[in-house]
Protein backbone atom coordinates (compact mmCIF):
# COMPACT_ATOMS: atom_id res chain seq x y z
CA UNK A 1 0.00 0.00 0.00
CA UNK A 2 2.35 2.45 0.70
CA UNK A 3 5.63 0.80 -1.53
CA UNK A 4 6.10 4.21 -3.41
CA UNK A 5 7.62 5.33 -0.14
CA UNK A 6 11.47 4.85 -0.23
CA UNK A 7 12.74 3.64 3.89
CA UNK A 8 15.59 2.81 5.47
CA UNK A 9 16.44 -0.80 4.30
CA UNK A 10 14.63 -2.95 7.61
CA UNK A 11 15.80 -6.74 8.20
CA UNK A 12 13.43 -9.66 8.54
CA UNK A 13 12.66 -12.28 10.82
CA UNK A 14 14.28 -13.90 12.02
CA UNK A 15 16.25 -11.61 12.87
CA UNK A 16 20.07 -11.03 14.37
CA UNK A 17 19.66 -7.22 14.37
CA UNK A 18 17.56 -4.79 14.55
CA UNK A 19 16.20 -6.37 17.23
CA UNK A 20 13.02 -5.25 19.27
CA UNK A 21 12.82 -6.74 22.71
CA UNK A 22 9.74 -6.34 24.37
CA UNK A 23 9.20 -6.05 28.46
CA UNK A 24 5.99 -7.68 29.41
CA UNK A 25 5.14 -6.39 32.49
CA UNK A 26 1.89 -8.68 33.14
CA UNK A 27 0.05 -8.83 30.32
CA UNK A 28 -3.18 -11.17 30.33
CA UNK A 29 -3.89 -13.76 27.83
CA UNK A 30 -6.34 -11.32 25.74
CA UNK A 31 -3.96 -8.28 26.00
CA UNK A 32 -1.25 -10.23 24.26
CA UNK A 33 -3.87 -11.61 21.60
CA UNK A 34 -4.63 -7.75 21.23
CA UNK A 35 -0.89 -6.34 20.88
CA UNK A 36 0.35 -9.32 19.00
CA UNK A 37 -2.42 -8.70 16.85
CA UNK A 38 -1.09 -5.13 15.96
CA UNK A 39 2.57 -5.39 16.52
CA UNK A 40 3.78 -9.12 16.15
CA UNK A 41 5.51 -8.35 13.08
CA UNK A 42 7.99 -5.88 14.91
CA UNK A 43 8.25 -8.31 18.31
CA UNK A 44 11.32 -10.41 18.47
CA UNK A 45 11.82 -11.22 21.65
CA UNK A 46 9.72 -10.82 24.72
CA UNK A 47 10.79 -10.71 28.37
CA UNK A 48 8.21 -11.59 30.95
CA UNK A 49 9.72 -8.69 33.17
CA UNK A 50 12.14 -9.33 36.71
CA UNK A 51 10.13 -11.54 38.32
CA UNK A 52 6.17 -11.35 37.54
CA UNK A 53 6.15 -14.86 35.81
CA UNK A 54 5.82 -15.99 39.33
CA UNK A 55 2.75 -14.12 40.14
CA UNK A 56 1.29 -13.94 36.75
CA UNK A 57 -1.47 -16.23 36.01
CA UNK A 58 -1.61 -18.47 32.74
CA UNK A 59 1.84 -18.07 32.54
CA UNK A 60 2.79 -21.38 30.75
CA UNK A 61 -0.52 -20.43 28.09
CA UNK A 62 0.69 -17.04 27.84
CA UNK A 63 4.54 -17.92 26.66
CA UNK A 64 2.76 -20.94 24.27
CA UNK A 65 0.45 -17.89 22.76
CA UNK A 66 3.83 -16.08 21.98
CA UNK A 67 5.71 -18.70 21.30
CA UNK A 68 2.51 -19.74 18.43
CA UNK A 69 3.35 -16.48 16.65
CA UNK A 70 6.80 -17.23 16.36
CA UNK A 71 8.19 -14.92 19.25
CA UNK A 72 10.44 -16.25 21.98
CA UNK A 73 10.12 -15.24 25.36
CA UNK A 74 12.72 -15.26 28.48
CA UNK A 75 12.46 -14.85 32.09
CA UNK A 76 13.58 -11.73 33.62
CA UNK A 77 16.89 -11.88 35.23
CA UNK A 78 15.80 -11.08 38.73
CA UNK A 79 13.92 -14.54 38.56
CA UNK A 80 17.38 -15.91 37.65
CA UNK A 81 19.24 -14.28 40.43
CA UNK A 82 16.72 -15.73 42.66
CA UNK A 83 16.96 -18.78 41.75
CA UNK A 84 20.61 -18.95 41.97
CA UNK A 85 20.21 -16.67 45.36
CA UNK A 86 18.21 -19.98 46.88
CA UNK A 87 20.62 -22.57 45.23
CA UNK A 88 17.94 -23.30 42.34
CA UNK A 89 19.67 -23.14 39.24
CA UNK A 90 19.01 -26.77 38.22
CA UNK A 91 15.16 -26.05 38.85
CA UNK A 92 15.06 -23.04 37.06
CA UNK A 93 16.84 -24.56 33.68
CA UNK A 94 13.89 -27.35 34.19
CA UNK A 95 11.45 -24.82 34.08
CA UNK A 96 12.56 -22.88 30.99
CA UNK A 97 12.85 -26.18 28.97
CA UNK A 98 9.63 -27.54 30.30
CA UNK A 99 8.39 -24.57 28.52
CA UNK A 100 10.27 -24.51 25.43
CA UNK A 101 11.88 -21.46 26.02
CA UNK A 102 15.51 -20.90 23.63
CA UNK A 103 16.74 -17.88 25.30
CA UNK A 104 17.87 -17.16 28.74
CA UNK A 105 18.57 -14.35 30.20
CA UNK A 106 21.89 -14.16 33.20
CA UNK A 107 22.18 -11.03 35.05
CA UNK A 108 24.02 -9.86 38.35
CA UNK A 109 22.35 -5.93 38.83
CA UNK A 110 20.94 -6.97 42.04
CA UNK A 111 23.01 -9.99 43.57
CA UNK A 112 26.35 -9.88 43.05
CA UNK A 113 27.70 -12.49 41.48
CA UNK A 114 31.83 -13.41 40.96
CA UNK A 115 32.95 -12.86 37.68
CA UNK A 116 34.35 -16.05 36.84
CA UNK A 117 31.10 -17.85 38.40
CA UNK A 118 29.08 -15.80 35.82
CA UNK A 119 31.25 -16.87 32.93
CA UNK A 120 30.95 -20.26 34.04
CA UNK A 121 27.66 -19.98 33.97
CA UNK A 122 27.56 -18.57 30.29
CA UNK A 123 29.88 -20.87 28.66
CA UNK A 124 27.00 -23.86 29.74
CA UNK A 125 24.33 -22.54 28.84
CA UNK A 126 25.76 -20.94 25.94
CA UNK A 127 25.58 -24.55 24.45
CA UNK A 128 21.91 -25.18 24.73
CA UNK A 129 20.22 -21.99 24.49
CA UNK A 130 20.78 -18.08 23.31
CA UNK A 131 21.39 -16.53 26.16
CA UNK A 132 20.91 -12.55 26.76
CA UNK A 133 23.95 -11.49 29.25
CA UNK A 134 23.23 -8.30 31.12
CA UNK A 135 26.04 -5.99 32.44
CA UNK A 136 25.46 -2.93 34.58
CA UNK A 137 24.10 -2.54 38.07
CA UNK A 138 20.61 -1.22 38.76
CA UNK A 139 21.85 0.80 41.87
CA UNK A 140 22.14 3.91 40.40
CA UNK A 141 24.83 4.27 43.16
CA UNK A 142 27.35 1.89 41.72
CA UNK A 143 30.06 3.60 39.24
CA UNK A 144 31.47 1.64 36.38
CA UNK A 145 34.56 2.83 34.88
CA UNK A 146 33.76 3.02 30.77
CA UNK A 147 37.20 0.67 30.71
CA UNK A 148 35.03 -1.82 33.78
CA UNK A 149 32.35 -1.62 30.70
CA UNK A 150 34.31 -2.47 27.71
CA UNK A 151 36.26 -5.39 29.71
CA UNK A 152 33.22 -7.18 31.00
CA UNK A 153 31.09 -6.95 27.29
CA UNK A 154 34.16 -8.51 26.01
CA UNK A 155 34.54 -11.48 28.19
CA UNK A 156 30.46 -12.06 28.45
CA UNK A 157 30.90 -12.13 24.57
CA UNK A 158 33.67 -14.53 24.68
CA UNK A 159 32.07 -16.52 27.09
CA UNK A 160 29.27 -17.26 24.51
CA UNK A 161 26.98 -14.69 25.06
CA UNK A 162 24.28 -14.51 21.62
CA UNK A 163 23.66 -10.94 23.05
CA UNK A 164 25.07 -8.21 25.81
CA UNK A 165 22.78 -6.08 27.04
CA UNK A 166 23.59 -2.78 28.64
CA UNK A 167 21.68 -2.36 31.87
CA UNK A 168 18.86 0.93 31.73
CA UNK A 169 16.12 -0.68 33.88
CA UNK A 170 12.62 -0.28 33.24
CA UNK A 171 12.99 3.09 34.32
CA UNK A 172 15.61 4.06 32.22
CA UNK A 173 17.73 5.65 34.44
CA UNK A 174 21.03 3.82 35.52
CA UNK A 175 23.61 2.01 33.46
CA UNK A 176 24.29 3.56 30.36
CA UNK A 177 21.90 6.38 31.59
CA UNK A 178 21.83 9.40 33.49
CA UNK A 179 19.56 10.08 36.45
CA UNK A 180 17.52 12.07 34.23
CA UNK A 181 17.17 9.77 31.75
CA UNK A 182 19.90 11.38 28.79
CA UNK A 183 22.34 8.82 27.25
CA UNK A 184 26.23 8.96 28.58
CA UNK A 185 27.48 9.73 25.53
CA UNK A 186 31.04 9.27 26.13
CA UNK A 187 30.19 5.69 27.35
CA UNK A 188 28.21 4.58 24.42
CA UNK A 189 30.58 6.04 21.77
CA UNK A 190 34.11 4.18 23.71
CA UNK A 191 31.04 1.15 23.20
CA UNK A 192 30.52 1.77 19.74
CA UNK A 193 34.29 1.89 18.98
CA UNK A 194 34.95 -1.27 20.34
CA UNK A 195 32.05 -3.49 19.36
CA UNK A 196 29.95 -4.84 16.58
CA UNK A 197 26.61 -3.14 18.35
CA UNK A 198 24.80 -5.88 16.59
CA UNK A 199 26.06 -8.06 19.30
CA UNK A 200 24.53 -5.77 21.78
CA UNK A 201 21.37 -4.77 23.01
CA UNK A 202 20.52 -1.46 24.40
CA UNK A 203 17.81 -1.20 27.19
CA UNK A 204 15.73 2.15 25.70
CA UNK A 205 12.42 2.38 27.89
CA UNK A 206 12.24 5.72 26.82
CA UNK A 207 10.93 7.59 24.00
CA UNK A 208 14.05 10.11 23.69
CA UNK A 209 16.30 7.17 24.15
CA UNK A 210 15.30 5.00 21.27
CA UNK A 211 15.15 8.41 19.28
CA UNK A 212 18.98 8.60 20.63
CA UNK A 213 19.93 5.03 19.50
CA UNK A 214 18.08 4.97 16.10
CA UNK A 215 19.83 8.82 14.89
CA UNK A 216 23.18 7.61 15.69
CA UNK A 217 23.35 4.16 15.48
CA UNK A 218 20.95 3.43 12.73
CA UNK A 219 17.63 1.89 12.09
CA UNK A 220 18.68 -1.55 12.93
CA UNK A 221 20.20 -0.92 16.29
CA UNK A 222 18.72 -3.74 18.54
CA UNK A 223 16.83 -2.13 21.59
CA UNK A 224 15.51 -3.71 24.51
CA UNK A 225 12.73 -3.23 27.17
CA UNK A 226 10.33 -1.33 24.82
CA UNK A 227 6.84 -1.65 26.55
CA UNK A 228 4.37 -3.13 24.37
CA UNK A 229 2.52 0.58 23.91
CA UNK A 230 5.73 1.18 22.54
CA UNK A 231 6.22 -1.12 19.57
CA UNK A 232 4.40 0.64 17.14
CA UNK A 233 6.44 3.98 17.87
CA UNK A 234 9.84 2.56 17.89
CA UNK A 235 9.28 1.32 14.12
CA UNK A 236 8.19 4.34 12.93
CA UNK A 237 11.18 5.91 14.01
CA UNK A 238 13.19 3.41 12.48
CA UNK A 239 12.05 3.70 9.52
CA UNK A 240 11.84 7.50 9.81
CA UNK A 241 7.99 7.96 9.97
CA UNK A 242 7.88 10.01 13.19
CA UNK A 243 9.76 13.88 13.75
CA UNK A 244 12.46 12.48 15.90
CA UNK A 245 14.07 10.60 13.11
CA UNK A 246 12.86 12.00 10.29
CA UNK A 247 15.48 14.08 9.13
CA UNK A 248 17.72 11.30 9.47
CA UNK A 249 16.67 8.91 7.25
CA UNK A 250 15.00 11.52 4.85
Amino acid sequence: MFEFLTLPERTTKPRESSLTHVLDKGLSLEQVRQFLEVSGTYVDIVKLGWGTAVVTPNVKDKIALYQSFGIPVCFGGTFFEVCLRQGKFDEFLALVDECGMECVEISDGTVAMDEEDKLAILRKLSKRYKVLSEVGSKDDAVVITPSTWIDSIKRELEAGAWKVITEGRESGTVGIYRPTGDVKDGLLEEIRTTFDISQLLFEAPLKKQQAWFITQFGANVNLGNIPPEEVISVETMRVGMRGDTLLTFH
